[in-house]
């Protein structure tokens, strides 16, 4: 990733609309969510909601796919852990002991939540 491309995403996050409405796509991966679903979840309006995907569509940290009527946007992770990795690269400076608490904490907000006790 290129120091360009990063800017362009970043400052696609850096307004609260936009980066909720990712923060809502990452949370309905794979499927993804129409677009007047996710005005509706976040209380926009469908022409301002429209304005801040494009944004996100054009930093790319966001695709959309036409489904019969509406349209379904899905958080491009890719793009998002490229971003991440781009921030992080250097941030070890050769000594991964520096990161290990950014990665460790990661992991654990990534892991599945259990629902209940398993018995053997």
């Amino acid at each position: 990733m290129e120091t360009e491309e990063a800017v362009l995403a970043l400052a696609a996050l850096s307004q609260s609309t936009r980066l909720e409405a990712f923060r809502t796509l990452v949370r309905h991966e794979p499927d993804g969510l129409a677009a007047g679903d996710l005005a509706r979840l976040l209380e926009v309006p469908s022409n301002t909601l429209s304005a801040h995907l494009s944004i996100l569509t054009r930093a790319r940290l966001v695709t959309s796919e036409r489904h019969s009527r509406s349209i379904v946007y899905r958080a491009n992770l890719a793009e998002f852990r490229d971003v991440a990795v781009f921030l992080l690269r250097d941030c070890c400076g050769g000594r991964p002991e520096v990161c290990a608490p950014v990665v460790e904490s990661l992991q654990s907000r990534c892991t599945p939540k259990r629902k209940g006790r398993v018995r053997a």
